[in-house]
């Protein structure tokens, strides 16, 4: 289970291989080396009720984190909209609606495993474990941040768990493969996760990275968040196939895509990549048909988007709550607990932020350079 989990598909299409489950589709060349999938449960049969509980906390403390931070930071960003007042300055994107990604890939992962997110970055960073008091503390500028305070939401690295993030889009994807070759070459087990959003599958650093990773068969699990928007441009007018999964064929590794933003279908195909990378077999893509429920970062109107009144009911937190409830895993009880527990630990967070100092300026050219000890 992932270190946040205390408790415990648009078809691909290929024209070599194609194998297809209940919610996903895989495809490959008929000579790669793709784990036979033929006989593969539909989601959830094999999950036991305290991962799927796992699997629904993570997802609630991520929500209840990001309502958190969406709280304080438009707190005091009036008269009007100043994105660079207030505790929390600058550009904020949330991931809220995208939890069932998070969840379902850190669910495998270790601290010892490295995961590479994007500019939206709350929800993987919670999945896997990342100090949420220190976290917290970064997004609000504050000398006790994972950065000191000077990378802000987007810019968060904590190496107690091999976490960071980037505001460049794809950027993740090169140095996970960094990482996986460092694991490799060290003899352990540890894998590489990269994150990228779908409009990142786009550019030159996603190709590169997963031919070099199926040459050197690298452990990563690349992961692409389909939430349908890059920034304000539909992915059909960007993206000339239905699915970047079918992508992974041109280099002979496995390529699957989860529909209906699935976290029980997530967390079986991430399983899946994830044993092939720990078995020394390579890489593996998985893309998933996610959900951004709210701008691309706050104060953004959203006049592109047709789809706002409907988007509630896709909410994969109450969709995954329901059935879990027909399922007799959840009740008012569990739910509660589970609530509880998220906000107690990120109202800790916020305080701790608060509390902590500003940086001085008198620092500002502090921590650029490695500084010898004296």
């Amino acid at each position: 289970m992932g270190a946040a989990m205390t408790e415990s598909t648009h078809a691909s299409e290929s024209t070599t291989e194609c194998t297809t489950t209940s919610t996903t589709t895989r495809s490959a060349p008929a000579d790669a080396p793709v784990p036979d999938t033929r006989e593969t449960s539909a989601p959830g049969r094999d999950l036991s009720d305290d991962t799927r509980l796992g699997l629904y906390s993570t997802m609630v403390l991520s929500r209840t984190y990001e309502e958190a931070i969406l709280r304080e930071y438009h707190a005091d960003k009036g008269p009007g909209f100043d994105i660079g007042k207030g505790l929390i300055p600058g550009e904020m994107h949330l991931s809220a609606g995208q939890e069932p990604v998070a969840a379902g890939v850190c669910a495998h992962l270790t601290a010892e495993d490295a995961v590479t997110a994007t500019h939206r970055p709350h929800h993987f960073a919670v999945a896997h474990g990342v100090d949420m008091k220190k976290m917290t503390a970064e997004i609000f500028g504050r000398t006790t941040g994972l950065g000191r305070g000077r990378g802000g939401h987007m810019h968060l690295f904590d190496p107690d768990v091999h976490f960071s993030c980037s505001g460049i889009v794809a950027e993740g994807y090169p140095p996970a493969l960094g990482m996986a070759f460092a694991f490799k070459r060290r003899g352990t087990d540890a894998i590489a996760v990269a994150v990228a959003g779908e409009g990142a599958a786009n550019q030159g650093a996603f190709h590169e990275s997963l031919n070099l990773a199926a040459l050197w068969k690298l452990p990563v699990v690349f992961i692409v968040e389909d939430n349908e928007w890059g920034i304000s441009v539909a992915r059909t007018a960007s993206t000339a196939v239905s699915s970047n999964a079918v992508r992974a064929a041109g280099y002979g590794i496995p390529g699957e895509r989860i529909e209906d933003n699935d976290v029980e279908a997530v967390y079986q195909a991430a399983g899946r990549a994830v044993e092939r990378a720990r078995a020394g077999e390579g890489p593996s893509l998985i893309e998933v048909a996610t959900l951004r429920l709210w701008g691309h970062f706050e104060g953004d109107a959203q006049g592109y988007r047709t789809d706002l009144d409907d988007i509630t009911a896709l909410d994969p937190i109450p969709r995954y709550e329901s059935r879990l409830r027909e399922a007799g895993v959840l009740d008012d009880a569990a739910v509660d607990s589970a609530r509880e527990r998220a906000v107690t630990q990120v109202e800790e967070a916020i305080d701790f932020a608060k509390d902590s100092d500003i940086p001085d300026p008198a620092d500002l050219m502090k921590y650029i350079f490695a500084e010898e000890e004296r």
